[in-house]
């Protein structure tokens, strides 16, 4: 949560940015390796609401979520590689 706070301060650079990165990647392959497999079917509930869903529909979520926050880091990259910054229209999409 404290990442979340300054994650769109100014100033961040490669030095700062990317092992920050990296240790979060590291963190969260060890927390996915350490679900056993027979848990999948085990009952949770998500958000105040407390939907109902399992372990392995987490998992589920959890890397569609991933795959979507990839796409948008390679699209910044390319746009910070060609000198642009995207139009408001597609920073929302």
């Amino acid at each position: 949560m404290a990442g979340l706070k300054t994650e769109l301060d100014a100033g961040g650079t490669r030095a700062t940015v990317f092992p920050e990165f990296a240790a979060g990647l590291t963190s969260a392959i060890a927390r996915v390796k350490s679900i056993d497999p027979a848990q999948f079917e085990e009952r949770r509930g998500v958000g105040k609401r407390q939907l109902p869903t399992t372990v392995g529909g987490l998992l589920a979520h959890v890397a569609d979520h991933t795959q979507r926050h990839v796409g948008q880091a390679i699209i910044t990259a390319k746009l910070v590689a060609a000198g642009r910054t995207p139009s408001a229209k597609s920073a929302n999409n």
